[in-house]
């Protein structure tokens, strides 16, 4: 597991010191690391309540830190995270990424070839190409009376039935009706991507929202889209 502790604060004028990082690192190993192996030792550890555990630290790094903790950020795998708001400790910020592989070709009909060909480049080429592509949704979801919050396997099975079954191993162009009259960048697709999960989402809970939806092309390029 990785935790991430962010604080905040203003800087001191002569130093330029807001908070010496030893201070985080021994608050973290005095005041929460051993929390955390308590909770994976204990035999409820299969099901431990989420949001309860990431209020917690939070609650026991206040008082080391000057209460200047603005988050804590709990990576559970290297796909899957939580994050925690010091000023927003009702609700979890839930971050999960899939994979879907598609094929796909640049090109705007009403433009000519030559000027799809300038804006394009290799991407505008007839029989198109692909892309393996890794997209990241972030959930917000509220934190019920047991402490837990929502699970990651219901957020799996939405995106799985609404968006990856839909466009894995798909040409977006032709296989997939929402590109029929929309260029496939990443910017549409992630834009897409969101207008198909948000309902999806809501349906998993009261106050339970999509916050955004990110697509990575390739190594380099990702667009986020975070709605209107």
């Amino acid at each position: 597991y990785e935790l991430d502790v962010t604080c905040r604060g203003q800087a001191d004028a002569m130093t330029g010191y807001f908070i010496n990082i030893t201070q985080i690192d021994a608050a973290v190993r005095g005041e929460v690391l051993p929390y955390l192996q308590g909770i994976i030792n204990a035999s409820q550890a299969a099901d431990p309540p989420m949001g309860e555990l990431l209020r917690t630290m939070v609650r026991r790094l206040q008082p080391q830190l000057q209460h200047s903790v603005a988050a804590v950020r709990l990576r559970l795998t290297p796909t899957y995270e939580l994050c925690l708001e010091s000023d927003a400790m009702h609700q979890i910020e839930l971050s999960q990424s899939y994979e879907f592989s598609a094929a796909h070709r640049l090109h705007v009909e009403q433009l000519p070839a030559s000027e799809n060909q300038r804006i394009f480049g290799k991407c505008n080429n007839p029989a198109g190409h692909g892309h393996n592509y890794h997209i990241t949704v972030v959930v917000r979801a509220p934190i019920d009376a047991q402490g837990h919050s929502l699970r990651v396997a219901d957020l799996d099975r939405v995106v799985d039935q609404t968006l990856i079954k839909r466009w894995d191993h798909k040409n977006l162009n032709v296989d997939v009706p929402e590109f029929g009259d929309v260029n496939s960048s990443v910017e549409n697709i992630s834009r897409m991507a969101f207008e198909h999960l948000a309902p999806a989402v809501r349906s998993l809970g009261e106050g339970v929202t999509l916050a955004s939806v990110s697509v990575h092309e390739t190594g380099k390029t990702v667009c986020t889209y975070r709605g209107e």
